[in-house]
């Protein structure tokens, strides 16, 4: 995966500072560096190429491996290209018509115009081209709107051609091949470059942002035969293939159709009783809600369907049967199918690393989001992009999104941690999201399921992309909903305790953390101008994260149907699911109501939706509830293999918390009743 950097505001260059603070951090650490090598100096009248000097440098170093990577071995760049006219003048454009009052607020582009005026120039891209030749790269290919130029050569070829010196490091418990220093080109080549990826050689795989529980034995082998046919498949290159289904995954009884209905007083046999918890009865888990449920919930006041208004997912891989799962999950529930064209597909073709990318767990993912979305707007179109692999086919797949241009509403539910993501990255992801600022489309990123990620890696910090300031970050909310028509009747942030029945049978153990919602504060990017009257001045500093929120606590998740790989065979099945990656799709169908009741896109939407009323938003805040009971099967599939029985709590993810206002849990909150009408006025003026 390409690398990363931030900006002084989202209206402002997001290069040059990471540049220097990095630059800066790495001084002396490359002394430590013997490469055994012979190190090639950039020619005279160079420039550094901002988003090549590695974070991870310091520490790498620290466990250089003293064997150098092979001079011969083959390796690939790609060289992306700056917009014409520079950063700087593309910033202040997507600046002006994303903020309200601005002049040229929401006078968007169309795709030709924003080629014409900022696409990078074919003159780049032969210069560019015709420097890596020259200096005895094989130039591969020029992307079809010039984003890139792509290129291969050998380790010698490299350093000659960027001025840097390769050697081998050990990073991430991975052998990789890495510049000791930022790259550098001649400074007539290097005006038309944004950044340079593919120097190093680390990936950054990105991970679906979901959660399901089936690991049981069952599971585990229907699992094992799924992933020994995505490797082949991978391993094959075959265009389309069928991506195996997932292992199955059910939902264990006794849960409640709507939160309260079934209180926890009993194990499955209404015989054996439970104890109570924190000195209640908590409710069992929920089933799962259906497409009804949270549409008559969570789904606005408008009346509107999402009829002309097309929401793009982008995901790995695809599942085969998606459409017809859809079809007949909505079908079971009263709800619409899908009419003629409107779920379609934009797809790389062929996929990669299925095996290294769990494959098949990305088609829950697409289950998940498909589903979602159409359960809130079931008119809108939905355009699913399949992107290759779960590393740099993801930033072609959103490639696609903004040179079609025909999704007006983006939700993308995965990410990867901000301390893994190179400044080369943000480069490479954030050329795309200006260019759909400009076109009107709005990117929603889900923030994350492990909380401020302590637990997880040992660091407090937040996800990527969603940290990015050109992207709205969608937290998570435990939402109970109740019988009749948007009756929230509990609700607060999603953070997961566990605690497990003990073998009396008696009492609770406690089994600490167990997930919820990303947030917190990047350490990439300062606090935007537009969150400067919102997130309390006694926070860090950074941007932070999320921005808003919706449903995403699995014990209050949603009912998917998919076609699933069980003990005897594959067949159609429904299980719950949640995560961040059911927030980010349940808030891109608000944000597709207020485009569809103003007739307006929205665009990059943040300076907007920190400007309109707090009453758009319901403020999450501390919920009384202290958690629901969940019965899992052992086995995954059904109670023969017995019961486990755990409370799940709410409120409480790990550092972060709930406040009234904004908060690095649900930000300014789950959009209420009256957003789509609130937002859609703004969006109208």
């Amino acid at each position: 995966m390409p690398r990363s950097r931030p900006a002084s505001s989202p209206w402002s260059s997001p290069s040059s500072r990471l540049s220097a603070r990095l630059l800066t951090a790495v001084v002396g650490a490359t002394a430590l560096v013997a490469t055994g090598g012979v190190a090639h100096a950039a020619p005279a009248r160079t420039t550094t190429i901002a988003g090549t000097l590695l974070r991870w440098l310091p520490s790498g170093t620290a466990r250089f491996a003293q064997r150098t990577a092979p001079a011969s071995a083959p390796q690939s760049v790609r060289v992306y290209l700056a917009p014409r006219g520079g950063l700087s003048a593309l910033q202040a454009a997507v600046a002006g018509v994303s903020t309200p009052g601005s002049p040229s607020y929401g006078h968007f582009l169309s795709q030709p115009q924003y080629e014409a005026a900022y696409g990078p120039t074919q003159a780049a891209a032969t210069t560019v081209s015709r420097y890596l030749t020259s200096a005895g790269l094989h130039v591969d290919s020029v992307e079809a709107d010039r984003r890139y130029v792509a290129a291969t050569g050998t380790r010698e070829q490299l350093q000659r051609a960027f001025g840097v010196t390769l050697a081998s490091f050990t990073h991430d418990g991975a052998q990789v091949v890495a510049p000791t220093t930022a790259a550098s080109l001649p400074t007539d080549v290097a005006a038309d470059v944004l950044t340079v990826s593919g120097l190093d050689t680390s990936v950054q795989r990105m991970t679906s942002q979901r959660v399901t529980e089936s690991t049981t034995s069952a599971a585990a082998a229907t699992d094992d035969a799924a992933d020994r046919t995505a490797a082949a498949a991978s391993a094959a290159g075959v265009r389309q293939p069928v991506v195996a289904p997932p292992a199955a995954s059910v939902v264990g009884r006794p849960c409640t159709q709507f939160y309260g209905g079934v209180l926890a007083k009993y194990q499955a046999d209404y015989k054996t009783p439970l104890p109570t918890f924190g000195g209640q009865t908590p409710s069992y888990a929920l089933c799962g809600y259906t497409a009804p449920q949270l549409s008559n919930g969570i789904g606005g006041d408008t009346g509107t369907t999402g009829a002309g208004v097309t929401v793009g997912i982008v995901d790995a891989y695809n599942s085969s049967t998606i459409v017809k799962d859809t079809d007949t999950w909505s079908t079971a529930y009263g709800w619409p199918a899908f009419t003629k064209n409107q779920y379609s597909t934009w797809s790389a073709g062929t996929f990669t690393d299925q095996e290294a990318c769990d494959a098949s767990g990305w088609t829950g993912e697409q289950t998940l989001d498909v589903q979602a979305v159409h359960a809130l707007r079931p008119a809108a179109g939905i355009r699913y992009y399949a992107a290759a692999n779960c590393d740099d086919g993801l930033v072609d797949a959103l490639a696609a999104v903004v040179d079609e241009n025909r999704a007006d509403v983006v939700t993308n539910s995965w990410g990867g941690l901000e301390t893994d993501t190179g400044a080369d990255a943000v480069f490479a992801y954030e050329q795309i999201f200006l260019q759909g600022a400009l076109q009107g489309q709005t990117f929603l990123f889900s923030s994350g399921d492990n909380g401020d990620e302590t637990a997880s890696t040992g660091t407090k910090q937040v996800d990527y992309p969603t940290s990015d300031p050109y992207v709205t970050s969608v937290g998570g909310t435990s939402t109970g909903l109740g019988k009749g028509v948007r009756n929230v009747v509990a609700e607060t942030g999603w953070g997961t305790d566990v605690f497990t029945l003990n073998a009396q049978g008696n009492g609770w153990v406690d089994g600490g953390y167990l997930y919820g919602a990303g947030g917190g504060y990047s350490t990439l990017f300062p606090r935007p101008a537009w969150q400067a009257a919102t997130v309390p001045t006694s926070a860090p500093t950074g941007r932070g994260v999320p921005d808003i929120a919706s449903i995403a606590d699995p014990q209050t998740g949603m009912l998917v149907g998919q076609t699933q790989t069980f003990p005897d065979g594959v067949r159609y099945g429904e299980y719950r699911i949640g995560g961040t990656s059911l927030a980010s799709p349940l808030a891109a169908g608000a944000v597709a109501e207020a485009v569809q009741a103003s007739g307006k896109r929205a665009g990059l939407a943040n300076a907007t939706l920190y400007s309109i009323a707090r009453s758009a938003y319901t403020d999450v805040k501390t919920s009384g509830v202290k958690g629901v009971v969940r019965a899992n099967y052992v086995n995954g599939i059904d109670p023969s293999g017995g019961i486990s029985y755990t409370v799940r709590t709410w409120g409480q993810d790990s550092t972060l918390a709930v406040a009234k206002g904004w908060d690095p849990v649900t930000g300014l909150g789950r959009p209420s009743a009256t957003f789509a009408r609130t937002l859609g006025k703004a969006l109208a003026k």
